[in-house]
């Protein structure tokens, strides 16, 4: 049985006019946001920074991940005037950072990929041009669907791992450990502008060292910045939460991250996208000191 909500997951009420502006222009123009599908804890926070995650492709996934509360039934026509819609919702809410995910639609013969290249163009046509961040699915392993996100002028390109390998079968059955670890290498390799991303949760049962090595792993194929936090049950129907892991925990993840040389955002509230915008800037910039010590080596 779970144990009660410790108090250092517990947040404050959000800030009621922040959330009715968004929801309200993201339901006039018919859009949908990971944001609130998901329930996520930390919408004030991203919504005062200027980031909204949208989730693009309709609301039904194609899986049914078992730590996922997005719906899992059949999938939604895929919207041609979605790309033009969020243009004009970033425009009306002045968001300079976009963060686009989508469910998994393995019923498409590109997994998607398309309508994420065309929302990216889209985006980076506005005047100003926001920073556009993506976290995608797997596109079944397809690393040309992978290219055709990747290249559509992305700054960051996200794709969580969300486990510790040995965790997969309960977790994630239809997904693979290794092939999401070789998506992230593949974009490393052929994009070296883009920073690239990943994320795990903790409290399904994984140990330490098992989170130690996913990290390490991570560094291996290239991630630039990762995240990490508590999983939360959405509902009686998913995976029951193994443990809530102490503060102090992800604390000391942070600090083997960044020995590693990760930029890195853990705690228990983490998610994917909070606090998106300040972690890009934090690792370009240890991006950029990086290639200037190693321009320095090689020249000394």
């Amino acid at each position: 049985m779970e144990s009660r909500v410790p108090a250092w997951l517990k947040s404050d009420l959000p800030d009621a006019y922040a959330l009715h502006r968004v929801a309200r222009k993201i339901s006039s123009l018919r859009l949908n946001t990971i944001c609130f599908e998901a329930r996520c804890p930390n919408k004030k926070d991203c919504f005062q920074q200027g980031s909204v995650t949208f989730l693009i492709l309709g609301r039904n996934c194609t899986r049914r991940c078992r730590f996922c509360n997005v719906s899992g039934t059949v999938p939604d026509q895929v919207d041609a005037g979605e790309a033009e819609r969020i243009a004009r919702a970033c425009f009306d809410l002045r968001l300079d950072y976009v963060i686009l995910t989508s469910v998994t639609r393995d019923d498409l013969p590109d997994g998607g990929s398309g309508h994420f290249g065309s929302c990216i163009i889209r985006l980076k046509q506005m005047d100003p041009v926001p920073i556009v961040e993506v976290l995608t699915p797997d596109f079944g392993g397809d690393l040309k669907s992978v290219e055709v996100v990747a290249s559509a002028g992305v700054d960051v390109f996200g794709h969580n791992i969300e486990t510790v390998e040995r965790l997969y079968p309960v977790v994630r059955d239809q997904a693979s450990y290794r092939r999401s670890l070789g998506i992230l290498e593949y974009v490393r390799s052929g994009f070296p502008e883009v920073v690239v991303k990943s994320g795990l949760m903790l409290g399904l049962g994984e140990s330490l060292e098992e989170v130690r090595s996913a990290i390490s792993d991570l560094r291996s194929v290239g991630c630039d910045l990762i995240t990490i936090g508590q999983y939360m049950r959405p509902s009686e129907r998913h995976l029951p939460v193994q443990k809530y892991v102490e503060p102090a925990v992800f604390e000391e993840l942070e600090r083997f991250a960044g020995d590693l040389g990760l930029t890195a955002n853990c705690g228990p509230r983490v998610r994917s996208s909070y606090l998106a915008k300040s972690a890009f800037y934090q690792a370009k910039s240890r991006g950029q000191k990086c290639a200037s010590r190693s321009r320095q080596d090689h020249w000394n």
